[in-house]
């Protein structure tokens, strides 16, 4: 696990993702044309669940699929 603390809508916070996540992530930010935290804050505004490294990990596997969050 490879943990990086990010400013996500005005707070820091800590996060822990395999490097590979973090890699899928950084990818689908530049695609997007979005720096990689402005892609976590999208993400984090439109997750269902407690979880942000769930919903990120879920948004990899979308993108990887073909669908968005």
């Amino acid at each position: 696990m490879l943990k990086r603390s990010l400013t996500i809508a005005g707070h820091r916070t800590s996060i822990a993702l395999e490097p590979e996540f973090w890699a899928a992530l950084e990818a689908l930010a530049a695609k997007r044309g979005l720096r990689l935290a402005a892609l976590i804050e999208d993400i984090d505004r439109s997750r269902e669940g407690p979880n942000l490294s769930s919903a990120l990990r879920v948004a990899v596997l979308r993108d990887a699929q073909g669908s968005h969050p």
